[in-house]
C-alpha cells in the first residue's frame, strides 16, 4: 500500500502544510522572547494541539539539536539531543526559504517507518534564525488527518471491499464465458467435418468477452484492491476506464470481423450492419485518442502551472 499512499499525500500535500504551518503559527510566534524556556512551554501547547506527532524536537541557527526528543513514543522520547541535522533537508530548505515547509515522506532512521516533516522557523529581532521547531509525522497518520478516506481508514477498507467482490463477481463471470466458448466447439471432438461454423463464431465471441473481462478485472483488482501504482493524479487518465474502453474496442474489433467473415460465408446481404460496427469500432479509437490528448495537454499545463 506504500505507493497509493504516497500519492494520496501528493495530492493532499497542499492542504497537509496549509494546516500544519497554521497549527504551528497559532502556537508558536515567529519571533520569540524568553529564550528556550519560553519556547518549553509553547512546544507543550503544540503537541496538546498536533497529538499526531511522532516526535517534536528543536534545531538551532546551525542545525544542532537542542533539546531532547518529545514524543509519546518510549523509544523515541528523550533522545537526539546534540546531534548535527544541519545536512537535513528540512533545515536547508527552511533557512533558505524563511518558513515553514513540509517535507516528502522518508523513511525514518529510528522508527523505520515513512514520515513527513514539517518545520517552524524563529526568528530574533535582527531577522537571524534562532531556532527551527520540527515535527514528525507518520505518512498514515498525515493520511488520516487530512485525507479522511486514504487507503486503511474505514472507508477505505470499505471501498477496497466492493471493488474486490466486484472483481471476483466478474471473473466468475468471465470463466463462464470461457467454459461455455471451449465447451460449444469440443462437443464435436476430433469429428472436423461436423463442426458447424456458427459455433466457431459464436465460441470466438465468448472468448473474447472472457478475455476483456478478465482484462479489465485485472485492472481493478490491481488499482482499487493492491494499491499499485496508477495514473489517476492530475493530468493522468484513470487507467482503469481506459484499459476498460481498450478491451470493449478490442473486443468489438474481433467481433465485427468474425460477422463480416460470417455474413461474407453465410449471408452477404447483411454484411452492411457488420461495416456499421466497424465504423462504430473506428468511432470509439478516435474518441479514446481525442481523450488521451486531452490529458495529455492538461498534463503539461499542469506541470506549467506547477514550475510557475
Amino acid at each position: 500500500m506504500v505507493v497509493k499512499e504516497i500519492q494520496e499525500y501528493a495530492q493532499i500535500r497542499t492542504k497537509a502544510r496549509a494546516y500544519l504551518c497554521f497549527i504551528l503559527s497559532r502556537n508558536i510566534n515567529e519571533h520569540i522572547q524568553g529564550g528556550i524556556e519560553q519556547l518549553l512551554i509553547k512546544i507543550d501547547r503544540l503537541k496538546n494541539s498536533l497529538p499526531q506527532a511522532e516526535v517534536i524536537y528543536v534545531l538551532n541557527g546551525t542545525g544542532t539539536q537542542i533539546i531532547d526528543n518529545i514524543s509519546d513514543t518510549e523509544t523515541l522520547n528523550g533522545k537526539g539531543k546534540g546531534e548535527d541535522r544541519s545536512n537535513r533537508a528540512y533545515f536547508y530548505r527552511t533557512r533558505k526559504e524563511h518558513r515553514c515547509i513540509l517535507t516528502d515522506p522518508y523513511p525514518s532512521l529510528i522508527s523505520n517507518q515513512l514520515v513527513v516533516t514539517t518545520t517552524f522557523p524563529i526568528y530574533d529581532e535582527a531577522n537571524q534564525l534562532l531556532y527551527v521547531i520540527c515535527v514528525d509525522i507518520k505518512l498514515r497518520d498525515i493520511l488520516y488527518m487530512i485525507h479522511p478516506t486514504s487507503v486503511d481508514s474505514a472507508f477505505g477498507m470499505v471501498s477496497k471491499t466492493v471493488y474486490a467482490s466486484f472483481a471476483v463477481a466478474l471473473f466468475a463471470v468471465a470463466l463462464l464465458f470461457f467454459f461455455k466458448g471451449i465447451s460449444s466447439f469440443l462437443v464435436f471432438g476430433t469429428n472436423f467435418n461436423a463442426i458447424d461454423v456458427n459455433e466457431m463464431f459464436k465460441s470466438t465471441i465468448l472468448l473474447t468477452l472472457s478475455l476483456a473481462i478478465i482484462d479489465l478485472t485485472k485492472a481493478i483488482f490491481e488499482e482499487e484492491v493492491l494499491g499499485r501504482e496508477k495514473q489517476e493524479s492530475e493530468g493522468h487518465a484513470h487507467q482503469t476506464m481506459v484499459r476498460f474502453l481498450g478491451s470493449i474496442i478490442i473486443a468489438l474489433s474481433i467481433e465485427a470481423l468474425m460477422l463480416v467473415f460470417k455474413f461474407a460465408i453465410t449471408d452477404p446481404q447483411h454484411l452492411l450492419p457488420a461495416v456499421y460496427l466497424i465504423g462504430a469500432v473506428t468511432a470509439l479509437i478516435i474518441g479514446l485518442s481525442i481523450y488521451l490528448n486531452a490529458i495529455k495537454e492538461k498534463r503539461k499545463d499542469t506541470g506549467c502551472n506547477k514550475e510557475s
